[in-house]
């Protein structure tokens, strides 16, 4: 017998939790595996996103509700308790006797000890009693939204308390899906309806013009107007980014951490597919997703390339009117999009700004005097952000921080901006526009 969603969520969850992170592509994985159809995958991929999202408020309420704390519990236990109390307290479409039943039914597959279906049931049935008669919650707001309380310090040192719930909340926020229009192949108001007639519910981004967000999608990449080239799947505030660099026609730009290519697509539409892009990624597998992606586009300017953007190549010096450089960082600012994100060991993170600061510093070699340095991040972390930027320019006295105007509600930037989940509708995102005297 095929094995059901929940079967394949609880697999992924407790294969993440042993191996201490969770790549999506691992359910993508699992899923095809499985040989679930749309329905089905959908549901596994919710509860397995849901379950990541709400992890430390869901083991709130299993240390108040059962005789075992959660931290002793088997992994496929704890796992299929999770996701019981998750369908109970979210998902008001699944009938209780169903969330309540088939977690029994996983943890008696999944372990050799007959008590656990009866913890299973016993606890799962007084969650539900609970939902009835008022269900309790956690006064901290790092419990409450399942964030690590170090990154809640930082956030709340940043924005003060009542603005960091907001952000929280928006982080545990289901994202619209934003396709970003090809202009040189259509036009927004033709894909609208193009994407409409297969069943999508369209509508136009509220303030980013060639943007769609869409629901209901399915498989992207079977539609016909995805494989004819017409759009591609970028958050707004990367092509914010791309907008604020203002590529122009005709200009030499390289992207110098580009994989999987989604600034280089943006650039290049931007540019009406004149000029030349250079994008390169450390990582020779990702230059196939570029090309493969700028092939599908039919963005003949863009050449994908293998290059470290720590080590200089006096090939590239002065080359370039654009340099984009899109860094690796702790992206903390996609968690709505990669709930595991937020279980980061943050020891390991506090390298980061020396290597960011030492990419920043070599490709702006590649610079031609009077051109633009785009650095970028996913992140919210000032020390990865507005700190790393600070220290180049302190050591880069032919740079200086440029303005630039974005549509409302961005607006105006002195020459670095961070984009919000709450306030702005965006993954959080941090870039600067910097400008080589000439």
């Amino acid at each position: 017998m095929a094995p059901s969603a929940r079967e394949v969520a609880l697999s992924c969850l407790t294969a993440g939790e042993k191996q201490g992170a969770w790549p999506d592509s691992y359910l993508r994985s699992a899923i095809r595996r499985a040989g679930l159809d749309g329905r089905d995958a959908g549901l596994c991929t919710c509860l397995t996103f849901g379950v990541l999202q709400n992890e430390r408020l869901l083991d709130w309420h299993l240390a108040r509700l059962s005789t075992i704390p959660p931290e002793k519990m088997e992994p496929a236990v704890r796992g299929a308790l999770r996701l019981g109390l998750y369908q109970l307290l979210f998902l008001d479409r699944v009938p209780v006797h169903a969330a309540v039943n088939e977690s029994v039914a996983l943890a008696r597959k999944h372990s050799r000890n007959s008590r656990v279906a009866g913890l299973v049931n016993a606890v799962l049935r007084a969650a539900a009693r609970d939902l009835k008669a008022g269900l309790p919650q956690p006064d901290d707001p790092a419990v409450r939204y399942s964030h690590p309380d170090w990154l809640v310090k930082e956030f709340t040192h940043a924005l003060g308390r009542e603005e960091t719930e907001a952000l929280l909340a928006a982080d545990n926020a289901q994202p619209s899906t934003q396709a970003q229009v090809n202009t040189l192949l259509t036009t927004t108001e033709e894909l609208a309806e193009e994407l409409t007639a297969v069943g999508l519910i369209v509508r136009p981004h509220p303030w980013l013009s060639g943007c769609l967000e869409l629901e209901d999608t399915g498989d992207l990449e079977a539609l016909e107007a995805f494989r004819a080239g017409k759009f591609y799947i970028q958050d707004a505030a990367a092509r914010l980014a791309v907008l604020a660099a203002a590529p122009a026609p005709g200009s030499r730009v390289l992207d110098a951490c580009a994989a999987p290519g989604g600034k280089t697509f943006a650039a290049a539409i931007a540019m009406g597919g004149k000029g030349n892009i250079l994008a390169c990624d450390i990582h020779p597998r990702k230059r196939g997703l570029i090309e493969a992606g700028a092939e599908r586009l039919r963005l003949g300017c863009v050449e994908a390339a293998v290059m470290d953007g720590k080590r200089f190549d006096p090939a590239l010096e002065g080359r370039f009117d654009l340099v984009m450089a899109d860094v690796p960082c702790s992206g903390l600012g996609i968690i709505r999009k990669k709930p595991d994100i937020r279980y980061k060991d943050p020891a390991p993170l506090a390298g980061l700004p020396a290597v960011q600061g030492e990419i920043l510093a070599n490709v702006a070699q590649y610079v031609r005097p009077g051109g633009v340095l785009l650095y970028a991040t996913c992140t919210l972390l000032p020390r990865e952000n507005e700190d790393v930027v600070s220290g180049f320019l302190d050591k880069e006295k032919n740079f200086i921080l440029e303005p630039f105007d974005l549509p409302a509600p961005v607006g105006r930037s002195e020459g670095m901006a961070t984009l919000w989940p709450h306030r702005h509708g965006t993954d959080g995102f941090f870039f600067a526009r910097l400008r080589r005297r000439a």
